[in-house]
């Protein structure tokens, strides 16, 4: 289990680039008796019959964060903590669920092992782009279980996401004369109604030199939702006094409801539930999911990132006996 997190970690899989991974995982899969389905640097594995139940988890990484003290891609165990680029999120979640995938012994239903590309940027040629070979291979999801740093708590919802491209007009003067419309003073409280409003300003332009008054002022915002995507951009719209653009409004929130078997079988193992802030390929699945896994995610997409080997053990016995008991109640 760590030498296959170890090799991971190894090899750079950045969104977009996770050719050298995929080909890797494919070789790894087929060795241990498995006959992965391939689609561009997606994998997926069928085993069992019945309702389809997904197994998902990502293979790609963001780029390293500046501040490593190491070679993130140079995996380094101390203490029991493995460290390294993308060990957590998402090869903690990885390992547990493929090497829970090759123990389980579904007796009701179809296991469908995802190892999905393109999450980290939410790029086209990912989990989206699979999902229908998937359900044609499989049959139509009931539910599923998505692997991400969650320190083995159970999130029964998550937040959507909007990237919106806001842009301010001005008039363009000489800065001396003070003769024209600052349009960076003018974006100014429109900034401040995103910051009170709970969003973040991530990236901001304005400018062609330093004597001329910037008639166009650019910036992003990031956009956590908790309703739907395309009414919260409307409100936006209305409220501020600036070009509003999302990028997509395809990202939606996701939850699950209490009821549900999934929802259930957590509660006969004591598992923790919560409500998720960020998100995962939770958003593109059209049927019920949780998100599950080991690694603490407050460590993602961070320096010096790393997880603990026991928790990753601990992974796979968890989702095991979650598998177990949903089948029991399923």
């Amino acid at each position: 289990m760590i030498e296959l997190l170890k090799a991971l970690v190894a090899r750079p899989s950045p969104s977009g680039g996770e050719k050298e991974v995929a080909d890797f995982l494919e070789a790894w899969l087929r060795g241990h008796g498995l006959s992965p389905i391939r689609a561009g640097n997606n994998l997926f594995c069928i085993k069992g019959s019945g309702p389809a139940v997904l197994l998902d988890a990502h293979i790609d990484t963001v780029k390293p964060a500046d501040g490593w003290t190491r070679d993130p891609f140079a995996p380094f165990l101390e203490n029991g903590r493995l460290y390294g680029l993308g060990v957590s999120d998402d090869g903690g979640s990885l390992v547990a669920l493929t090497h829970a995938f090759l123990a389980a012994r579904p007796r009701r239903h179809t296991l469908v092992l995802s190892l999905s590309a393109q999450e980290e940027n939410s790029g086209a040629d990912g989990f989206s782009a699979v999902l229908p070979l998937m359900e044609e291979k499989a049959g139509p999801f009931v539910c599923g279980i998505v692997g991400e740093p969650t320190d083995l708590r159970m999130a029964v919802s998550e937040k959507g996401l909007m990237v919106l491209d806001c842009t301010v007009k001005g008039v363009a003067g000489h800065a001396a004369r003070g003769n024209g419309v600052n349009a960076i003073y003018e974006a100014l409280p429109v900034i401040e109604w995103f910051r009170e409003s709970g969003m973040q300003v991530t990236q901001i332009s304005a400018g062609t030199q330093h004597n001329v008054i910037p008639d166009v002022c650019r910036f992003v915002v990031d956009v956590r939702t908790t309703g739907p995507n395309a009414e919260v951009l409307a409100h936006i719209q209305r409220s501020v006094n600036c070009e509003v653009k999302a990028r997509s409004t395809r990202l939606n929130g996701s939850s699950i409801g209490p009821d549900h078997p999934l929802v259930k079988a957590a509660e006969t193992l004591g598992l923790e539930t919560y409500a998720s802030p960020t998100l995962s390929n939770q958003a593109l699945c059209p049927f019920p999911t949780v998100k599950l896994g080991p690694g603490d995610p407050s460590l993602s997409h961070k320096a010096d990132e790393y997880i603990l080997i026991e928790e990753v053990e601990k992974g796979v016995q968890t989702y095991l006996k979650l598998l177990e008991a949903y089948e029991n109640l399923g």
